[in-house]
């Protein structure tokens, strides 16, 4: 039987001369995908028992303004900005309002003022956001609306004294409005029947009876008011209460100094 005079016969390669022997191609190495460049050396992966699984812990917590540390130790944190406009009622020092308003400033919100004593607080919204407006200071029933949004939030801080006028300022999601109160006055009982979170230095025995009926404090939580450090304070919703230490940053105590109850 013949053969095919065909029969072994290989097609030359492109470019391959006449009588010149043929040479096996080397395969084409894979194109490295972009974005991943060469393999790197081989590791054993990481891998942890269900045990050592428990026992790994990360200390989350809410998102807002940090007020201070717990009795534990932990970090404090208020949360301001809401859905709903959140009324607070602070019953303490310019200081603590100048704190929760520069605290407030550094999770990103703008802060408005509404004070009878603008002096006091012009130099801290200079201060504030590194040269960019986002603190502003307004006279008493001056305070135009604010627009807060998701994105923007506002806290609008009332230091109006101890006879604060009703605000004109309509009520908005994404806007916490905090009142100031150095002591307790006529007007106390409804601010603080409306607001949705209390925060109270050191006030006198009278003021505590007064806090212990209208906030439905403990007898130990009351007979605590009177004696609290400069520095501590009680904060309060209407299920839940808490001690708080306000510990200023060194920036904080080079703008406004040492925690102090009275100014």
């Amino acid at each position: 039987m013949t053969s095919h005079p065909m029969q072994g016969y290989q097609a030359p390669r492109p470019g391959m001369r006449p009588g010149e022997p043929d040479r096996a191609v080397p395969p084409r190495r894979p194109k490295a995908k972009p974005g991943f460049g060469l393999r790197g050396p081989r590791r054993d992966r990481h891998g942890l028992s269900a045990r050592q699984l428990d026992s790994m812990s990360l200390p989350l917590g809410d998102d807002g303004v940090v007020s201070g540390i717990d009795e534990a130790g932990n970090p404090a944190v208020l949360g301001l900005f809401r859905p709903t406009q959140l009324d607070l009622v602070v019953i303490g020092s310019v200081w603590t309002a100048q704190v929760l308003a520069l605290r407030a400033v550094g999770t990103g919100a703008r802060v408005a003022v509404e004070s009878a004593r603008p002096q006091v607080w012009t130099p801290l919204s200079q201060a504030a956001g590194g040269g960019q407006q986002c603190m502003t200071v307004h006279d008493v029933k001056e305070l135009p609306t604010q627009g807060p949004t998701v994105s923007s939030p506002v806290l609008v801080v009332r230091d109006c004294g101890t006879y604060p006028p009703r605000s004109r300022l309509a009520k908005a999601p994404w806007q916490a409005v905090l009142t100031l109160l150095p002591f307790l006055g006529p007007q106390a009982p409804r601010l603080l029947g409306e607001a949705g979170l209390v925060g109270i230095q050191r006030v006198s025995p009278q003021e505590a009876e007064i806090l212990a009926k209208v906030l439905r404090l403990t007898r130990e939580e009351a007979a605590a008011l009177p004696a609290l450090g400069d520095g501590v304070m009680l904060w309060g919703t209407p299920k839940h209460r808490q001690f708080v230490l306000m510990q200023p940053t060194e920036a904080e105590v080079g703008l406004l100094g040492e925690a102090r109850r009275i100014d």
